[in-house]
């Protein structure tokens, strides 16, 4: 796939773009469309949006951050997509204040239940929005990839707080206000309705992969790369991951 029809290919981005690709080109073929409307909560400066705005599709980007919906104004235009990104300030625990139900075939909603007060909430109504047959792309923290980053910087007392703390933090500095394991993500996703079609563990190693080996070594970003898609759907290393990444289903 070329860089312009992804976000930059990066580690931090680029196993959630291949398979969020893959559902939206399933997506359109399903319900014989060119153009998917998508929603993206908490999408900010569109690092998704764009892209799937490249793809042809119509994207409605939900934040509560007026500086990000600028910058993201500024980036569909600069990518001449300006006609197929929309910007809405709002939040998504008050969704419907801002966008319809029932009016988008795909709903993105990453690096957001972390910090929403109602989880639950928040995917019920991600879930209400989509269309019947619709998609749910799921981002979120992984406690068991904090966890193992706490210990291998020497902080052990901090790796176990994170381990038992219902909330996966580590203490009062952690800046993430939740964690999630893979099955308490799964769940949230089978509470509101839909089927768990896939789950995936994003960033495994790159967050643990000194960075001066990865930019110095000659060919290391695309091995490392292709390392993080060939574990990514392995259950084994859910449980490390720094991310975790769930595609729900929902059933016509």
């Amino acid at each position: 796939m070329s860089d312009q029809l992804r976000p930059r290919a990066s580690l931090r981005t680029a196993v959630v773009w291949e398979v969020l690709k893959d559902a939206l080109d399933r997506q359109a073929e399903a319900s014989g469309k060119d153009a998917l409307d998508v929603l993206d909560t908490g999408g900010g400066t569109g690092n998704f949006a764009v892209p799937a705005a490249r793809l042809g599709h119509r994207v409605t980007v939900v934040d509560p951050s007026p500086n990000a919906l600028f910058a993201l104004e500024r980036r569909a235009a600069e990518a001449g997509v300006a006609d197929r990104v929309r910007g809405v300030q709002g939040d998504i625990l008050g969704l419907f204040d801002v966008v319809e139900r029932g009016g988008f075939d795909a709903v993105l909603c990453h690096g957001v239940l972390e910090y929403v007060d109602e989880p639950a909430e928040g995917v019920r109504n991600a879930v209400d929005a989509l269309r019947p047959s619709g998609a749910l792309s799921l981002l979120a923290a992984g406690l068991g990839g904090a966890v193992l980053a706490r210990a291998l910087a020497g902080h052990f007392t901090e790796a176990r707080q994170a381990l038992t703390d219902p909330a996966g933090r580590w203490g009062e500095g952690d800046p993430v206000p939740r964690r999630f394991t893979a099955e308490q993500l799964s769940g949230l996703v089978s509470g509101a309705g839909l089927e768990v079609g896939a789950v995936h563990g994003v960033r495994v190693f790159a967050d643990l992969v000194p960075g001066v080996l990865v930019d110095t070594e000659p060919g290391a970003v695309d091995a490392l790369l292709k390392l993080e898609a060939a574990v990514a759907e392995l259950p084994a290393f859910h449980s490390v991951a720094t991310q975790l990444h769930v595609l729900g289903e929902k059933r016509a």
